[in-house]
C-alpha cells in the first residue's frame, strides 16, 4: 500500500513539474501583476490558509482534551 501511494505521489509530482516548466508566460498572472491586483489575491489566499490552520489547531486541541478525559 505504501509503495502504491509513493508511486502515485511521484507521478503527480512529475506531472506538476512538467506543467510548471511548460507555462513560462501566463497571461492572467502578468495582467494581475501589472495592475497590482495580484497582491489582493495573495492576501486572500493567505487569510484563507491562516484561518484553516487556526481551525485545525483548535480542533486538534479539542480532540486531545476529549481523549485525555476518556482515558481518565
Amino acid at each position: 500500500m505504501k509503495k502504491i501511494i509513493l508511486s502515485l505521489l511521484l507521478v503527480i509530482n512529475g506531472l506538476m513539474s512538467s506543467f510548471a516548466q511548460s507555462n513560462t508566460g501566463v497571461e492572467m498572472a502578468t495582467g494581475l501583476r501589472s495592475s497590482g491586483k495580484i497582491y489582493v489575491v495573495v492576501a486572500v489566499l493567505a487569510v484563507l490558509f491562516l484561518g484553516l490552520a487556526i481551525y485545525l489547531i483548535t480542533i486538534d486541541r479539542k480532540i486531545s482534551r476529549l481523549e485525555k478525559q476518556q482515558k481518565e
